[in-house]
């Protein structure tokens, strides 16, 4: 499937900046079942003074804010194309080993409705992909998808509590739950072409279990399946703060105002092209 992106965030402040710094984690790379075609980012109010990997070799931008701009934007515009490998990501291969997908972090430290959870489950967990599919299930069930109820610093354990959340707080719940019975867990943030709307408001975020056997494996409890060719994985972390598109700090903007526009289709002319090259390419062998 060859998807198109256009991703726009809007800062706007309410007094003029004296200093900030943003830390952008907004480009996929051409791993994990997709290959980046073409990839632009173009900022306004901002100048670049850094690209690099993370410890989980997200790519990040680190750019600082011009003194006295009102507002900050960052357009990301691009088309990848992906295949379904039933959300199977495969072997551990970035810099952070295992174990560190099994710490509890302040977003995913469990409490007592977390462990009440997997108490409830009745399901052999020496089968840990079945185990993991009627958990991913049953985080559905409990929690409904309601859009803002929550916020990037709602916990686990606290939208567990509500019983209603977003896709962050769904994979949140999956990860305490997951490493509480030692499986290691990371968060994915990253992009899913809806069938019913190409508009948006905001990112996606899912969440992978390392199954022995298969290695990372999606998980997408919101939407009760795991990830095939609609999505497109940007940043991994050990939960959303390490994923996060945009993070970072500012003196003297004041109040400040968040807008996101995101558009996420599916290229046909570009699949049509792909599929005639594709023909042709066989006719040529079977003659």
């Amino acid at each position: 499937m060859l998807l198109t992106i256009k991703h726009t965030t809007r800062y706007v402040f309410a007094d003029k900046v004296t200093h900030g710094l943003q830390r952008l984690r907004l480009k996929p790379k051409s791993t994990h079942g997709q290959d980046v075609i073409e990839w632009r980012m173009d900022i306004t109010g901002a100048t670049p003074q850094a690209s690099y990997e993370d410890q989980h070799h997200n790519h990040v931008d680190l750019v600082s804010i011009d003194p006295g701009s009102p507002e900050v934007v960052v357009t990301c515009e691009g088309t990848v194309r992906t295949v379904d490998n039933h959300g199977v990501i495969g072997a551990n291969t970035g810099l952070m080993p295992l174990w560190c997908f099994l710490r509890p972090t302040p977003l995913t430290k469990p409490g007592p409705k977390v462990r009440q959870l997997l108490a409830g489950i009745e399901a052999d967990r020496t089968n840990v992909l079945s185990y993991l599919h009627t958990l991913s299930r049953v985080i559905g069930e409990q929690v409904e998808y309601v859009p803002g109820t929550t916020d990037a610093q709602t916990t686990a354990e606290q939208a567990l509590s509500a019983g209603k959340g977003v896709c962050q707080d769904h994979a949140h719940i999956f990860l305490a739950a997951g490493r509480l019975i030692d499986i290691p867990m990371r968060y994915v943030g990253g992009y899913l072409r809806m069938d019913d709307r190409v508009e948006q408001e905001a990112g996606h975020g899912w969440a992978e279990a390392h199954v022995p056997g298969l290695g990372w494996v999606g998980f997408d409890i919101s939407n009760a399946i795991c990830p095939d060719e609609r999505y497109v994985r940007v940043a991994s972390g050990c939960d959303y703060s390490e994923a996060a598109p945009i993070t970072g700090i500012t003196r003297g903007a004041g109040e400040t105002r968040l807008h996101v526009h995101l558009t996420v289709g599916e290229n046909q002319v570009g699949q049509q092209q792909q599929q005639s090259t594709s023909d042709g390419q066989q006719q040529v062998q079977g003659g």
